[in-house]
């Protein structure tokens, strides 16, 4: 009987360890990376993507990650990773970057294989 509770102990701490990709060392890179500003200039020609993102497992490790790769890319305006609905927002600048270069981005995180994107819209609603 307590040889079952150590192993379900394991278990569960481990599940926490591993859970979410690496979410704690993310999370360390991201704190690092907040102290960092970026001068966002205006865009020349404004243009809005919605996707879906396929793959997320969590809100901490994955969709704040995928949110603050857009947000650093040259020509995002902003960004928001809506994890519920597994959805992106972006607005961005056309003269920057095209809707391919943000599906590039949101599916090289992680391991390249992890994330998919998906229903890419486009509208100029800035």
């Amino acid at each position: 009987m307590k040889f079952s509770k150590v192993i379900a102990g394991l278990v569960l701490v481990s599940v926490l360890f591993v859970g979410c990709k690496d979410s704690a060392s993310k999370q360390e890179a991201n704190d690092t990376k907040k102290t960092e500003t970026k001068t966002i200039a205006e865009a020349t020609r404004p243009e809005t993507a919605t996707f879906k993102i396929e793959g997320m497992t969590c809100a901490m490790g994955c969709a704040k990650t995928i949110e603050e790769e857009l947000t650093k890319m040259e020509g995002v305006q902003n960004a928001k990773v809506d994890f519920e609905t597994k959805t992106a927002f972006v607005n961005f600048d056309l003269d920057k970057l095209q809707s391919t270069d943000l599906t590039k981005a949101v599916e090289g995180c992680a391991d390249g294989k992890t994330y998919k994107v998906a229903e890419i819209k486009l509208g100029n609603k800035v």
